[in-house]
């Protein structure tokens, strides 16, 4: 599958790299905060930063998603802030990423900084058919909690 990608600003390949998968056999590759300097999350704080890349999907088949970086939730308490980033196939603009400070210490993001991570995936449309019951599972209508720890 080919994934077009636009610089859409002039640092991308010079100052900051596209992005790129860190290992073979990674899922997703890593974005980086396109910025001209430092940004300081402070405890519960957010910031919205630019990736300076822009993507085009191929098809309505497939959906890039954007995740945290695990390494800066478990290490840092920095997640996105609206939890997962979803850029459909028709969005054309620069990707951007939101992140949320969840600890109690202030968290600097530097020019370059890998930010969150981006997976392309492929999409199932489904056709909605109203009922007036759903089929009986062993679980049923069990929510939270409810298969155990």
């Amino acid at each position: 599958m080919e994934l077009k990608i636009k610089a859409v600003s002039p640092k991308i390949g010079a100052e900051i790299p596209f992005p790129y998968y860190a290992s073979a056999g990674a899922a997703a590759m890593d974005l980086h905060a396109c910025i001209d300097e430092a940004v300081t999350l402070a405890p519960g704080g957010r910031a919205f930063l630019p990736t300076g890349i822009a993507i085009a999907l191929p098809s309505a088949e497939y959906v890039a998603l954007v995740f945290d970086r695990s390494g800066l939730g478990i290490k840092h308490g920095i997640a996105l802030s609206n939890g997962v980033g979803v850029i459909d196939s028709d969005y054309r603009g620069e990707i951007g990423v939101g992140l949320v400070n969840l600890s109690e210490t202030p968290y600097t993001v530097a020019p370059g900084d890998r930010i969150a991570q981006l997976a392309v995936v492929p999409v199932v449309r489904a056709a909605l058919t109203p009922v007036e019951e759903l089929d009986e599972t062993a679980r049923g209508a069990g929510g939270f909690g409810s298969t155990g720890k």
